[in-house]
């Protein structure tokens, strides 16, 4: 209808027609500052590996003596040909997701990876194509776009590396020119990988939490490109992901919770809020090693069984001391609301007005309010701080070399020494008269590596092999670190725990020699 000039007020803009604006190849500039961080870039990586329905995902970081090379993730998914990566490598182009897919937004891949490296490669295979592969760099991006196609060689060849994941289809992506590695001074490469992995580790044990308990296997690896036999590299580090379920508590801090409430939203409808108490002082991996308690109470936001908000009242309230035991699970939308939007990067949502006038106003079965849930997790929090707690003595933390399950549950019982580095775990050589050494400047203690096998049962040992030794050996050194002076009366509890182990590795090699015969 053509416009009329007028005092009225016009409710939709006027037009004369339409002109199509490509985008500058500048944008590949703000392609590479979304704001992402290391650990959920990786988680947004990880997500089109689910939906691509891959049961076995790794991370995997690799190094050389001296710095670290690149990361990979590869995946166990359906895979793509030579169109779905053209498809997947096109900046700014949207697909169709299914309800439940993970995806939203067609922009995770370019921007997640480029916002910490200068190189994308992505080579995959399908059950009816052979391996492919795409590279996209910002340089590419400022060059009309440019991406480039990966030899087909190539291609097959890192495939291959990876066979015992990828057996018929799947799909690696490689970063390179990852510039928080590219920091990284001489010698600090141990020290930068147990930092990045332990908060990728708890990253992806807590937002992905619901897929790991249905069976996901996720790994973090490293690998070392230069040792092992015949230069063909060896894994120095393992770690299996573990769920971080923030409402996996044994048993409630109230009775009669988890409680369903129902508010009423104006725009959405009904939206089923499940209000949870955490029990007072809980040392579980899922209240306390997923952040400041302060930051992560209030509401947990999960779309298609992904958290993608860890805690936060979105407006409802400021957090308060006495409300860290209160957390409630929400359930978005599969297709999506103005009411409740996701961000890009899937780690927080934005609520508006209607969302908590309706949370405000809501009830459960009983008709209890939510006003009373917020007292309840009040009173609970209260009185469990009039109860009395043992302090346990801090100490410093184990690290490389030491099987996951160990070290998370060591941090669920003992409070950690702060500032100090992890105590690491390595196999070395040393004289046959002494079973372990302290590496004290490093903070690592060396085993001897003549014995690994007798604690192996003679089978070739991971990077978190002998858990029972390590774990013991643990115990008893690790006050042995992060001292100034070192006193006579240590080195002498030093050798006579060498002496007393020797004398058990013997008698451990004659029980095995026997079993054998």
């Amino acid at each position: 209808m053509p416009y009329t000039p007028g005092a009225e007020w016009q409710y939709d803009v006027p037009t004369t027609g339409s002109t199509h604006l490509p985008p500058d190849a500048g944008y590949g500039r703000a392609l590479t500052n979304q704001g992402y961080s290391f650990e959920v870039a990786v988680a947004d990586l990880i997500d089109n590996s689910i939906d691509a329905g891959a049961d076995t995902v790794v991370v995997h970081f690799l190094r050389d003596a001296s710095r670290i090379l690149t990361l990979l993730i590869i995946d166990n998914g359906t895979g793509m040909d030579d169109e779905g990566l053209d498809a997947a490598m096109t900046v700014g182009r949207r697909r169709d997701y299914g309800t439940s897919a993970l995806g939203m937004y067609g922009t995770g891949l370019k921007a997640a990876s480029l916002s910490h490296a200068s190189s994308l490669t992505v080579v995959s295979r399908t059950k009816r194509s052979r391996a492919a592969g795409r590279r996209l760099t910002a340089e590419g991006i400022e060059d009309s776009f440019r991406c480039d196609m990966v030899d087909t060689r190539y291609a097959q060849e890192l495939i291959d590396r990876y066979d015992g994941i990828i057996e018929w289809q799947g799909t690696i992506v490689r970063w390179d020119g990852v510039r928080a590695f590219e920091t990284v001074g001489h010698g600090q490469s141990d020290q930068f990988l147990s930092k990045a992995i332990s908060r990728l580790e708890t990253h992806l044990g807590l937002y992905l939490h619901r897929y790991l308990q249905r069976g996901l296997k996720l790994d973090i690896a490293v690998w070392d490109v230069t040792s092992g036999e015949n230069g063909a590299g060896e894994e120095v580090d393992h770690i299996g992901v573990e769920a971080l379920d923030p409402f996996g508590y044994k048993v409630p801090g109230k009775a009669g919770y988890p409680r369903e409430f129902t508010a009423p939203v104006e725009g959405l409808g009904d939206v089923q809020l499940t209000a949870h108490i955490w029990p007072a002082k809980s040392k579980q991996a899922g209240f306390r090693q997923i952040g400041s308690l302060t930051e992560r109470q209030g509401f947990y936001f999960y779309r298609n069984d992904r958290l993608v908000q860890a805690g936060g009242w979105n407006g409802l309230r400021n957090p308060e001391g006495h409300l860290v035991l209160a957390r409630v699970a929400v359930d978005l939308p599969a297709d999506g609301s103005s009411v409740l939007s996701l961000d890009v990067k899937k780690e927080s949502v934005t609520v508006t007005p209607a969302f908590t006038v309706g949370v405000e106003q809501a009830t459960d079965a009983t008709g209890q309010t939510f006003r009373n849930y917020l007292a309840d997790a009040e009173a609970a929090y209260r009185d469990g701080s009039r109860r009395s707690e043992i302090i346990r003595r801090p100490v410093t933390a184990p690290g490389k070399g030491v099987d996951p399950k160990v070290k998370r549950v060591v941090k669920e019982e003992l409070p950690e020494k702060p500032g100090e580095d992890p105590i690491g775990f390595v196999w070395g050589t040393l004289p046959l008269s002494q079973f372990f050494r302290l590496d004290r400047e490093h903070n690592t203690v060396v085993l001897n590596r003549a014995f690994r096998d007798d604690f192996n049962d003679g089978r070739r040992g991971g990077a978190n092999d002998a858990p029972v030794t390590k774990t013991l050996l643990y115990l008893l050194l690790e006050d042995c670190f992060g001292l100034g002076r070192w006193e006579r009366t240590r080195q002498d509890r030093v050798d006579y725990w060498n002496t007393i182990l020797l004398a058990a590795v013997e008698a451990q090699r004659a029980r095995r020699a026997q079993a054998l015969a």
